[in-house]
């Protein structure tokens, strides 16, 4: 098995070339031949992504991420990707680190696909910011590469990857290997009245081996992460002067994000995570052609929020609850003003995949998953500091029961062999969602049992799919990729529950269709033109359709049952180069949705109400170039760079006219990536990246200009450092800097400034 050296680019983009232009070669078959329309990329397990598609593919190996990516989390690996971003607050963030794309924020969720050797981590049982991909069933150790397709251009995927696919591929040894690493993050913090800092610790051990038709491979890993503060409690300026209230100093003078002056109280929402992580590979092959893997997955977290107030008393002592004056007028702070919050989670995840690879006329893989919540809890208190410290009344929040299954069967057929102008594929999918989430008092937020309800909210949606396509060279320089996608929707058992009553909604289905097609032609040695046109139909999440409210009636407000799914026409046009020691790439991106699913206020109703609605039209175009090259000027200078320009723009929405014409939310109109890697020798590396992201907005309308502050989304520039250095042959060792610059950045909640990172590895 050969394994290429490449930069992150590199070994995207001749991925996506290789693709279009390749022989159905087994990975085994593969060799390295750097010649545009004919580079391969091999590995120990090969990508889930269909890689026959000729569109835009991006990559990056196992030694990239380790050589020049601070990585404590996966989605770090997609850190320097063009067009990507993840909102990642802190080290483990599990419930916020949304991915973002081309034409889609970072309140976009179900817009993008996540996927961890073809099991779905994308969480579709809702859209936006606490519906996160479930990054934590993968380790940084056991990943051998990630590979990310974007647009909505294959048929063997559903609406939701509208933006992209990303395909996580974790390793499978050919003999016994052993791993160990331990990390190391230190991040000072310094915003408003809080100035402390902040540590993270990673351990992981990996074992593996391949034994006759057996191989396995076992990883388990440990996080322990104190996070920095993330929202702050507020008030804005009473106009009329009093002398109500215990006198207290400390507020800090700010800014809201329309630059209305209000007063930062302090920090209500700081994390400490404790993860654990278990993921167990077992593989059979029943002969060369024909193999088995089982995957199981378990994730465990527990943290802590807990605030901080910047308001002291007389006597130098905090204030958490009360009537306060501050400079002559009166305030009063809630009882949880400052939130305090204890997270228990417990997930699994299996998945079982039968696969033959002959090669042949025909091939054939039968693939199932489950993810499950085994246990989600949240416990709050409902009463103030100090004396929720010790217990007293609060809230029970339990998610347990929720959690998705997935069921694929698909074909392969060369009707005229390995080297026939033709390749189809075919098959069948099921996907089905299931929400519960029910809201209990309790006497002790503690440890106490669950009391009455106070809310609930219980669904289920699933699709049924069937797809075709065919890859087509029809001609020697020419390839084309023809798909067709249809999709049957339904929503069921959707309950939405107070104190008191439940409703009950009525059960929907549709049918929908989705045509997709590509087009690569090689014009010479050099230059490769590809063209992609797709639909993609975004099915509403069970929590956009379930999770409202009920009045004093008995009558459900607050939410839509009948929502339209987003039906997005997304298109792209490709010119690559191959260069000398690199590839330079240009693409033309274009998309329209219409129905776009968007929590806003609708004005045509009185009083105004605000929930998840259709944004009538979005379009979005722009462009994005990307180049990578290895040894450029000096032997061992390897660079990696892209710059993406974007025009999002709400076209039409009746229910909210004040946002036509403005900018789709946390989508910038400039982003650029950077990275240069110096190997000075086989031991020693250097790595500096950098990130730009423009100006943003969070709301529909833009009605927030002021980015840097908190709720707002700022434009920001950071740096990162990254030293390798490898000890001896087992032993190797790195130290590194996130945020180098400190650039006090937002996107709603503040990002994390300076972080020192150190790691020891072994391998064997």
């Amino acid at each position: 098995m050969k394994t290429i050296r490449t930069t992150l680019a590199l070994t995207a983009l001749a991925t996506a070339v290789a693709s279009a232009f390749a022989e159905d070669a087994t990975p085994e078959d593969m060799s390295p031949v750097r010649k545009l329309g004919t580079v391969v990329v091999t590995g120990s397990n090969p990508t889930s992504l269909p890689t026959q598609i000729p569109t835009t593919i991006e990559g990056i190996s196992r030694e990239e991420i380790a050589r020049s990516i601070n990585a404590f989390d996966a989605e770090d690996a997609l850190k320097y990707l063009p067009s990507l971003l993840v909102r990642k607050r802190y080290i483990g963030d599990y419930n916020h680190a949304v991915l973002s794309t081309r034409a889609s924020g970072t309140g976009n969720s179900a817009r993008s696909a996540v996927y961890a050797d073809g099991i779905l981590l994308s969480n579709y049982l809702g859209n936006g910011a606490t519906f996160a991909p479930r990054w934590g069933m993968v380790s940084p150790e056991e990943i051998e590469r990630v590979d990310v397709l974007y647009g909505p251009f294959s048929a063997a995927y559903g609406g939701n990857s509208v933006g992209a696919v990303v395909d996580y591929v974790t390793r499978m040894p050919t003999r016994f290997e052993a791993h160990a690493k331990f990390s190391y993050s230190r991040q000072p913090f310094e915003l408003y009245g809080t100035d402390t800092t902040y540590s993270g610790r990673q351990g992981s051990i990996a074992l593996g081996d391949r034994v006759g038709r057996w191989s396995w491979y076992l990883d388990v890993s440990r996080v322990d992460s104190e996070g920095q503060p993330l929202t702050f409690p507020t008030r804005y300026p009473n106009a009329a002067a009093s002398t109500a209230g215990a006198p207290v100093t400390g507020a800090v003078a700010g800014q809201d994000r329309t630059y209305r002056d209000w007063l930062i109280l302090g920090a209500a929402t700081q994390y400490h995570t404790k993860q654990d992580h278990v993921k167990a590979k077992l593989a059979y092959d029943f002969s060369p052609t024909l193999r088995a893997t089982y995957v199981f997955g378990w994730w465990k977290n527990d943290s802590e929020g807990r605030p901080q107030s910047y308001l002291r008393d007389g006597a130098g002592q905090p204030v958490y609850s009360g009537s306060i004056n501050i400079g002559g007028n009166n305030y009063t702070l809630a009882q949880t003003d400052f939130n305090q919050s204890n997270e228990a989670l417990e997930h699994y995840m299996h998945g079982l995949t039968v696969k033959s690879h002959t090669k042949g006329v025909f091939d054939w893989e039968v693939a199932a998953s489950l993810y499950d919540y085994d246990k989600d809890t949240l416990r709050a208190p409902t009463i103030a500091l100090p004396a929720a410290a010790g217990g007293g009344a609060g809230r029970i929040v339990n998610g347990s029961g929720t959690g998705w299954n997935t069921f694929a069967a698909k074909g392969i057929w060369r009707p005229e062999g390995v080297n026939g102008a033709h390749v189809a594929e075919f098959g069948y999918q099921r996907e089905s969602y299931r929400l519960r989430s029910i809201e209990n008092r309790t006497t002790d937020w503690i440890a106490g049992a669950p009391g009455l309800r106070n809310q609930a909210f219980s669904g289920r949606t699933g699709i049924d799919a069937l797809y075709a396509q065919d890859t087509w060279k029809f001609a020697p320089s020419w390839k084309t990729v023809l798909g067709l996608r249809y999709e049957r929707w339904h929503a069921r058992d959707g309950r939405t529950s107070n104190a008191t009553s439940t409703v009950a909604q009525g059960s929907r289905h549709d049918d929908y269709f989705s045509p997709k097609a590509a087009l690569a032609f090689q014009a010479n040695d050099d230059w490769v033109l590809k063209a992609s046109l797709g639909r993609a139909v975004r099915m509403p999440t069970v929590s956009e359709l379930y999770q409202g409210g009920i009045n004093g009636a008995g009558v459900l407000i607050n939410n839509d049952p009948n929502l339209k799914p987003e039906r997005s026409w997304t298109g792209e046009l490709t010119a690559e180069r191959k260069l000398e020691t690199g590839l330079l790439r240009l693409t033309a991106f274009g998309e329209r949705t219409r129905d776009a699913l968007y929590s806003q206020t609708n004005v045509l109703v009185t009083p105004n109400v605000t929930y998840v609605q259709n944004v009538d039209r979005i379009a979005t175009k722009g462009l994005e170039l990307a180049y990578a090259a290895t040894d450029v000027g000096v032997a061992g200078l390897d660079l990696n760079t892209s710059a993406t320009w974007t025009d999002s723009k709400i076209e039409r929405n009746d229910k909210f006219p004040a946002s036509v014409g403005k900018w789709q939310p946390r989508i910038p109109e400039w982003r650029a990536t950077g990275q240069a890697t110096y190997r000075m020798n086989d031991r020693l590396a250097a790595t500096l990246a950098a990130r730009y992201s423009g100006r943003q907005y969070s709301t529909l309308d833009n009605s927030d200009p002021n980015g840097f502050a908190y709720q707002g989304a700022s434009k920001y520039f950071t740096t990162d450092l990254r030293v390798t250095y490898r000890i001896d042959r087992s032993w190797s060792m790195a130290v590194g800097i996130d945020n180098l610059n400190n650039y006090k950045y937002w996107n709603f909640h503040p990002y994390p400034q300076r972080t020192y990172v150190a790691e020891l590895k072994f391998d064997l």
